[in-house]
Parts: C-alpha cells; sequence; structure tokens
C-alpha cells in the first residue's frame, strides 16, 4: 500500500473526487459461514515463506503454494507470467494469478489483492533496507480471498467470481529518495500489466472490490478517496453491507484522501470499478495507514483474526447476495 495522493506530485494525473452517494439499505442472503481462524491460518502460511519480495526464493514458493490453493479449491486458474522494470531499473519476474469460479457465467465479479511484500522497511527506524514480512500489507487481503475460495469450492454463488492476486505492488520508490512523490506509476506494477493485457481477451466485470490491510488489530475502513471518485455505487454496497451486517464499528462513513492502490488501474485502464477496503486512520494523532505500514511489526503479532473475519463476512454477503 501507497502513499496518499494528496501528499503530493502531479495532481492533473490523479482522479477528481465525486460527492459520496446515500447509503442504500441493502437485504441480506443466507451465505456459507465465513472461518476467521482459517484466514488467520492462510496468513500465518503466508508470513511463514518469509518476505515475498520479487526475484526471491521466499517469492517463487509462495507463488506456487497459492497456485495450488486456488486449484485445490476448484478454481479454474491461469497465470500471467511478466517481466517488469521497478523504480530503480531493476527487472522483476513476477506472476499475477487468478482463480475463475463459474468460469463460463457471462456476469462477472474481481475480487483481488497483492501477494508480494515491501522490499524494504523504509518508515522503521531499524533493518530499514531490509524487506518486511508483509502479515496485514500484502498476506491479510489474500487469507481473506483464500478462505472466500475454499467456501466457493464448496457451495458455488449464482455469479461468475475471479479471485485475483496481483504482484509487485509494493516495490514503489522507498522514503529515502528525494522527490519521491513526483510519479505513481513505479507502484502497483502487476495490476497496471494486467490491466493493458488482461488474462482473458476483452475481459469485463461488472465491478471489483480490493483487499489491503485488512486484518489487523484495532483496524477501521473508512471509505477510500479514488474508490468514492470511480466507484461510490461499489463503495455502498460494501458499506451498506458492513452495515447491515453490524459492523459498522470498523467500516467508517467517513472518507480519506485519494491514495494510490491497484484498484485506481483496474478502474480506470481497465474500466472496472472499485471500492479498496483498507486500514485508514483519520484521527489526527494518528493519521494514516495502520501504525506499522512498511516497518518490521507487520509481522504475524500484528493480526487479529476477528477483523479479518469482519471482512470476510461483509465480502462473502455481497458474492452470495449477487
Amino acid at each position: 500500500m501507497m502513499w496518499a495522493g494528496c501528499s503530493g506530485g502531479d495532481s492533473a494525473r490523479k482522479p477528481s473526487r465525486t460527492a459520496p452517494s446515500a447509503q442504500k439499505e441493502v437485504a441480506l442472503v443466507n451465505t456459507p459461514a465465513f472461518s476467521a481462524d482459517s484466514a488467520f491460518d492462510y496468513v500465518a502460511r503466508q508470513v511463514a515463506f518469509g518476505p515475498r519480495v520479487p526475484n526471491s526464493i521466499g517469492h517463487q514458493q509462495c507463488g506456487d503454494w497459492l497456485i495450488a490453493q486456488l486449484e485445490g479449491h476448484g478454481a479454474d486458474v491461469t497465470v500471467q507470467d511478466a517481466r517488469v522494470t521497478a523504480f530503480d531499473g531493476t527487472k522483476l519476474d513476477i506472476r499475477n494469478i487468478f482463480g475463475a469460479f463459474n468460469p463460463n457465467v457471462q456476469r462477472r465479479i474481481l475480487l483481488y489483492a497483492h501477494w508480494d511484500t515491501r522490499p524494504f522497511a523504509d518508515k522503521d527506524s531499524v533493518r530499514t533496507r531490509e524487506p518486511i514480512d508483509g502479515a496485514n500489507d500484502g498476506a491479510s487481503g489474500v487469507g481473506v480471498l483464500l478462505e472466500l475460495a475454499r467456501i466457493m469450492g464448496d457451495s458455488l454463488p449464482n455469479i461468475g467470481v475471479d479471485i485475483a492476486f496481483f504482484d509487485a505492488e509494493d516495490y514503489g520508490e522507498p522514503e529515502w529518495l528525494p522527490n519521491r512523490d513526483a510519479d505513481y506509476t513505479d507502484w502497483c506494477l502487476g495490476s497496471q500489466y494486467w490491466a493493458r493485457r488482461p488474462h482473458v481477451p476483452g475481459y469485463r466485470a461488472k465491478y471489483g472490490i480490493l483487499l489491503d490491510m485488512v486484518g489487523a488489530k484495532g483496524a477501521v475502513f473508512n471509505k477510500e478517496g479514488t474508490s468514492m471518485a470511480l466507484a461510490p455505487r461499489v463503495v455502498d454496497k460494501v458499506w451498506s453491507t458492513a452495515r447491515k451486517l453490524g459492523h459498522g464499528d470498523v467500516f467508517r462513513s467517513r472518507v480519506t484522501p485519494q491514495t494510490i492502490d491497484d484498484n485506481l488501474f483496474v478502474s480506470q485502464l481497465a474500466g472496472i470499478p472499485s471500492a479498496n477496503i483498507v486500514h485508514y486512520h483519520l484521527e489526527t494523532q494518528m493519521m494514516g495507514y495502520f501504525q506499522y505500514h512498511h516497518t518490521h511489526g507487520d509481522n504475524l503479532s500484528a493480526i487479529d483474526p476477528e477483523v479479518l473475519g469482519k471482512v470476510g463476512e461483509v465480502l462473502t454477503q455481497v458474492v452470495y447476495a449477487e
């Protein structure tokens, strides 16, 4: 997860914010049970591979494991291999991984997260040039989606669902470089690559939902600014569902600054309006992403299964209500 779009750079290249639409009441449906403990286990198993930085052994091993998990849950799996260039000229061998449920159903939704981890702890005061575990920033969203994949493997919804794990989201310029806010296209390299070259030619989805940093203790999910600019109806669908389920304490109604994340490129380049569920505080004393963002504190001890469970319940309800 990256810097907020309002922090600098060329504002003309960022989406303009639109007024939020009024939330509508949603009707709940019976869904399979989402297991918070299972989602936590999926997070822990990713962290056990170590940092999942492109070109590393842990990255290769975790990618193989993710493919096997999706296949084991009955998904029709497609792997998109690519070579992209990082901010410093490093060539990164990446994999975008897709699992399709009900692959022959035309009406589809896209659920996604990034599975790579930050190659440095540039917001930490120690070991700043070493990679992080990325338990929340990376593994949490993937963990929730793997549990949903397990559920759909046992009980398919009425709609086509594509789960995407995008690579090289977190390989943007580090904090210590000067003029780092001059551009934002060095982030989200995997989703940018896919948006220009879909894994299925002409791929379309009704909407998308991004999960980024959805498992930390004390998490709050305010309405992310880029999502409100580009996909306010999708935001309303998700947040109304959360309120109806009794999770309004976590899914809040304030709007964050616009941020740079995979949903920006999926919305703008791929034309799939997407909402981002992301841990972002608006309180003055702790403004910004969760407290261990891009530090070594983003490890398994930061994860709360109850938070994973709340996000998972909301996502499961949205999927099965379609």
